[in-house]
């Protein structure tokens, strides 16, 4: 078939490229969002999938909005049979999901009709799934709701954070997209409505969903800051400036400490939550770089009865 791949981040890259090598398939442009401004200098920058598409040679499409007459009309002199999607970060109008003979095709980093929305990984991790997977499904006007063609399941691993657990599933995934586009060729895959039961929904996670409550019990905290790392990045407060959580690991043995109440030892830091106490493994404090949360603790001297987020 000839495609057009909508997709933006680096997590989308596995999936273009699988595509690219299939040999079966004709990846004739790419669709992603515009340039952006980043680092220090706020210099505009491309999407990593555009820098992809650029170094293969493919035509780069950057639409504003995918409902502008120009790229609706360009699509149509393209005249793709199927749009592969990956994490393209814009919702596509009725007249675009129109053009391609077999619609787009949507990869989802969740079990679909569990975890619909634009964080599926961050929140099978806050939940404590124990499984989580991949899904391509038809793209309807609806969030994430339309027939499913295929699913791959993917482990839940006890130290995964959402940059780990993505990582594998964009690998896992491409291969689902890829396998997805030959049975849409050859007319042996058909969509499968999705069950109206276990629908879950994930929005994204914003910082203020990242921020620790010390109250909760310490699985939650584990969860909270394995789900935000590496974004946003799960955060608290320590003598009134932001303190980065990058790693905790909780001891189930410690329950002598209020929630918040840090405990610093010469090699650990302990903190109290609502349950048992989690240790602080790498933290890395306002204006500073990642470092040993023992190391951090030597370095502000902490005191007795100190806490956290305030």
């Amino acid at each position: 078939m000839k495609l057009v791949f909508a997709g933006t981040p680096e997590v989308a890259i596995p999936a273009l490229d699988a595509l690219l090598a299939s040999g079966r398939h004709e990846v004739a442009a790419v669709v992603t969002r515009p340039d952006a401004p980043a680092g220090r200098g706020r210099r505009m920058v491309a999407s990593p999938v555009a820098e992809r598409a650029e170094e293969a040679g493919i035509e780069v499409l950057k639409p504003l909005k995918p409902g502008e007459p120009e790229f609706l009309e360009r699509l149509r002199e393209i005249g793709p049979d199927c749009c592969p999607v990956v994490a393209y970060g814009a919702l596509l109008p009725r007249a675009a999901l129109d053009i391609p003979a077999h619609g787009w095709v949507n990869l989802h980093f969740s079990l679909l009709p569990a975890w619909r929305g634009a964080a599926p990984v961050q929140h099978a991790l806050m939940a404590g799934d124990d499984i989580t997977g991949a899904s391509t499904f038809l793209i309807e006007e609806g969030l994430d709701s339309g027939p499913v063609y295929g699913t791959v399941t993917e482990e839940i691993r006890p130290t995964d954070t959402s940059g780990d657990l993505l990582t594998r599933l964009a690998l896992a995934g491409a291969g689902l997209l890829a396998a997805t586009m030959d049975g849409i060729e050859d007319g042996t895959l058909k969509p499968v409505p999705q069950p109206s039961e276990g629908v879950s929904y994930a929005p994204k996670i914003t910082v203020e969903d990242a921020r620790i409550d010390w109250t909760a019990p310490a699985l939650r905290v584990d969860r909270v800051v394995r789900a935000c790392t590496p974004a946003p990045g799960a955060w608290t407060t320590f003598r009134g400036e932001r303190l980065k959580l990058i790693q905790v690991a909780p001891v189930p043995d410690r329950t002598d400490l209020a929630p918040g109440v840090i405990a610093a030892g010469k090699r650990s830091v302990h903190v109290g939550t609502g349950s048992y106490a989690v240790e602080l493994l790498w933290v890395q404090a306002q204006g500073k770089k990642p470092m040993a949360a023992a190391d951090w603790a030597r370095g502000v001297r902490i005191s007795g009865n100190e806490t956290l987020g305030g």
